[in-house]
């Protein structure tokens, strides 16, 4: 896959559907994000890099660039990886039962190229009382004060 491909595949400002093959996928992710979002791997816990974070920000799929959790819906959970109450839109992520293991679960995936996030759970903080606890090597983090200087200089070429 060429490079303008992959700037396809990854932007956080196309809402489309992205849709590539596990093949094309190999070739646009790394060996670890491969795993966990086309294979539905999960890193070890307390491995990412977000898992204490405090920054204030958006959260998006290091997959496809789609934004999924906005950092004050972020909290403090003590399960090892990222959690937040609340996706940043109804249609960011997209649900899916996970029986695997023998476990019953809710499987959370990214809505825009369908990549494997995590699961929820129903033991997280008000006001939804949900837990979305997400593997960090799937996330990429933009601070608030960089986007919003990125969106300005977009605007200003357009």
């Amino acid at each position: 896959m060429d490079n303008d491909s992959k700037d396809l595949a990854n932007s956080n400002t196309d809402t489309d559907k992205v849709v590539l093959s596990n093949e094309e996928w190999k070739k646009i992710l790394s060996p670890e994000v491969y795993h966990v979002a086309r294979e539905k791997g999960t890193e070890r816990p307390w491995t990412s890099k977000y898992e204490d974070s405090k920054e204030i920000g958006t959260y998006y799929c290091a997959v496809c660039g789609n934004a999924l959790f906005e950092s004050d819906t972020k909290f403090e959970s003590g399960c090892g990886w990222p959690s937040f109450y609340k996706p940043i839109s109804k249609g960011s992520v997209i649900y899916a039962n996970d029986t695997a293991y023998g476990m019953k679960r809710t499987e959370v995936m990214c809505g825009k190229c369908n990549s494997h996030l995590g699961h929820v759970f129903e033991d997280g903080p008000p006001p939804t009382g949900l837990r979305y606890c997400i593997n960090g090597v799937v996330l990429d983090f933009e601070k608030a004060k960089e986007a919003e200087e990125k969106y300005n200089a977009e605007q200003k070429e357009k």
